[in-house]
This record gives C-alpha cells, sequence and structure tokens, in this order.
C-alpha cells in the first residue's frame, strides 16, 4: 500500500489497544499514524515498534512504579505517552492493556505517506533520516509533551487508523535497554516490517 486511506481514517478504537502488548506491537505495523495540525493532515505508515510489557520488564518505566512521568502508562488503553529522552527527543508510545497494567508500545519508525514535505520541513533532512528513528519520527510530525496522554481513539490532533501489509515481520531485542535484566535485554520485543528502507538504523 503507498498511499493513506483518506476516505477512511477513522482511529482505532480502544479494544485494539486493550490487549497483549507484543499483540499489538506487532499488529501496529502497517497501520498508519495520522496528525493533523492547523487542520492540515500528514501521515505515515508505521514500520517498527517495540513492547515494554510492564512493572515486571526492567526495560520498562512502569518498572520503578507510579511517577509523575509514568501517570499515563497506569491509565487507559489507547492514550499516548510521551517523554523525552537525552534532554532533547521525544519519544511517542501507545498505552496498551487495561488500567492499571502499565504497559506501552513505542513507535520506533514510520514511512511517510501523506504530505511528506510538510515533515521535511520540520526536520530539513534529507532521504530516510526524516522519520527511521523515534526521535526523528515525533519532530517530522510535530509530536512533544503537549499530546501526554491525549487520546488516540478520537480522530483529532493525533490518532492511529487501521491498515495492512504483505511484509514479513521480524523481531529481535529492542534498543538502549543495556540497563535492563539480562533476559529482558534479550527479550524479542522490537518488531519490523523486514526490509523496508524506513526501518532504524538500531544498533
Amino acid at each position: 500500500m503507498s498511499s493513506l486511506p483518506e476516505s477512511s481514517l477513522l482511529p482505532l478504537t480502544r479494544d485494539f489497544y486493550q490487549r497483549d502488548t507484543v499483540a499489538v506491537a506487532n499488529d501496529l505495523l502497517g497501520c498508519w499514524l495520522v496528525r493533523e495540525v492547523d487542520g492540515a493532515l500528514m501521515g505515515a505508515r508505521i514500520v517498527e515498534t517495540e513492547a515494554y510489557c510492564g512493572a515486571h520488564d526492567s526495560a520498562c518505566h512502569a518498572h520503578r512504579g507510579l511517577t509523575t512521568r509514568t501517570a499515563a502508562m497506569f491509565g487507559a488503553p489507547g492514550h499516548a505517552y510521551i517523554y523525552l529522552v537525552y534532554g532533547m527527543h521525544w519519544l511517542f508510545n501507545i498505552v496498551t492493556e487495561p488500567e492499571g497494567s502499565p504497559c506501552a508500545v513505542l513507535v520506533r519508525a514510520v514511512e511517510p505517506v501523506l504530505n511528506e514535505q510538510a515533515m521535511r520541513e520540520r526536520r530539513l533532512t534529507p532521504g530516510k533520516q526524516l522519520s527511521n528513528g523515534p526521535g526523528k519520527l515525533t519532530r517530522a510530525l510535530d509530536v512533544d509533551k503537549a499530546l501526554y496522554g491525549h487520546d488516540l481513539t478520537c480522530a483529532e490532533r493525533l490518532w492511529i487508523c487501521a491498515g495492512s501489509h504483505d511484509i514479513p515481520i521480524a523481531s529481535g531485542p529492542r534498543v538502549g535497554i543495556d540497563y535492563a535484566e539480562p533476559h529482558d535485554r534479550d527479550a524479542p520485543w522490537r518488531f519490523w516490517l523486514e526490509g523496508n528502507p524506513w526501518v532504524s538504523k538500531a544498533r
């Protein structure tokens, strides 16, 4: 699929997110991430995700308990959990599983489809560097702390709608979690569309 289906921009329902986090991370691949800014739409296909599976996952922020930063993760599924890393990059996550089970899926990379020029005006960077990483895609789509806790099941500002793909899904360890316990570091909870050129250059 090479174009965003503008005639069917209905957001995914809460039931989609109120499931096992690893399943949601898989099923988000191929879906459309839609951003509305000043009445104009930008859209991109999700090509890479990571699952973070609650308080027992030492790579998950919720492992340290409920804090002001992680409050959204403990709330209802289908909301945005957004946080800053390295003092400069906003990362966009989607809360999953029933309320009180603090899990989320990180969107790691997207393939621009609708209004790519508007994204490039925000990033001012050539080629795949536009959105082939979690901090890059948020800048391209103008996603920051203002959208923390935003309800993604509403078709306003930021949402996700159903998509599809016919590409095999690959999986492997998550990125940048050296602090986690060995069994969590090795868990194959990073997922991507195999061979897609917009997938991040994960180390």
